[in-house]
């Protein structure tokens, strides 16, 4: 398998970077300084880039009565900062150029994905619903099928596994949208194909015909479709049923070498797996050995064994389970 490409990765500023937050301060993220490691950043603070200073007033995001727009207003002054933050919004994503991913604050009026609170007015009133924050919010509309999160989800291990499987995909998709030719995406698409089998095996099928008619099509118009269908293919988390069966196809590669005592062995950590005893990374890590011990060079390459640096696989979780 190939070395790692270092993703580029949004990450909001707060997380470990400034002490920009309302109060002054920061919130450190061992995750985040782990991945440091292994990507490189672009950090940016909405809410000061927009003049709000530190330490400041707390903005909420109001959404009055028989209207649905969103103002981003500064509780304590009736300051509205809509326009301002939408301003900073499209300056910011016509100066990004090519990215990888997304960590932003979670709950945060302008950072947030996701829970933020929405407020029928400024002053002491209880909140009327939940959603996104205006920056958090631009940013998903405008990268679809990109790896967008929050600190707080990505304290849930199957959520940070996926996360970074996406993330560590999307250097090698932008190098092969640049550059690729036919043989670099037949290439791309057989190293890709146990981990296609586990997330969407329909797109897997429908990519592999795409790239079997190669002959037929222009290789610029055919490169998009792939690459469109590839990240659409992995959107969503696979089931943890699907990693099983795709580790049972791996076994099959080695049924007539391995012991009865190592398949037993393998058949009882799957279950574990299975059970949520143990994570992802046992089981694959068995059958990683047996890679090596069987010099298997077509299992070798699938990216499904390692989707992103083993370094920064952590069993550490939040709790919140599957």
């Amino acid at each position: 398998m190939e070395s790692f490409l270092k993703p580029l990765v949004v990450v909001s500023r707060c997380l470990g970077f400034a002490k920009c937050r309302t109060n002054g301060e920061t919130i450190p993220n061992d995750f985040i300084k782990k991945l440091g490691e292994y990507a490189d950043f672009i950090t940016p603070c909405p809410e000061v880039e927009i003049g709000l200073g530190v330490p400041r007033k707390s903005v909420r995001i109001v959404i009055q009565k028989g209207c649905d727009e969103k103002i981003l207003v500064q509780s304590a002054t009736n300051l509205d900062c809509t326009e301002r933050m939408m301003n900073f919004c499209n300056s910011f994503l016509s100066d990004l150029g090519e990215v990888d991913g997304f960590i932003l604050k979670g709950q945060s009026p302008s950072c947030g994905i996701k829970n933020v609170k929405y407020y029928p007015s400024t002053g002491k009133v209880a909140p009327i619903g939940k959603g996104e924050g205006l920056f958090g919010g631009f940013i998903l509309k405008n990268f679809p099928l990109y790896p967008v999160e929050d600190e707080g989800r990505l304290k849930n291990f199957v959520i940070r596994e996926h996360f970074l499987t996406r993330l560590f995909l999307m250097p090698k998709i932008r190098r092969l949208k640049k550059d690729g030719k036919m043989k670099d995406i037949v290439k791309f698409q057989s190293e890709n194909k146990l981990l296609l089998m586990a997330y969407n095996q329909n797109l897997m099928r429908k990519m592999g015909k795409l790239v079997a008619n190669k002959k037929d099509s222009d290789v610029e118009e055919l490169k998009e479709s792939y690459i469109e269908m590839f990240l659409k293919a992995i959107e969503k988390k696979p089931k943890y049923t699907s990693n099983i069966n795709v580790l049972m196809h791996a076994l099959g590669y080695f049924k007539s070498i391995l012991e009865m005592e190592e398949k037993a062995f393998f058949l009882d950590s799957l279950e574990m797996y299975r059970k949520g005893k143990v994570p992802l990374s046992v089981p694959i890590h068995l059958v990683k050995s047996y890679i090596v011990k069987y010099k298997e060079e077509y299992l070798k390459m699938q990216t499904f064994f390692e989707p992103y640096p083993f370094d920064l696989v952590d069993i550490s979780d939040s709790g919140k389970g599957r």
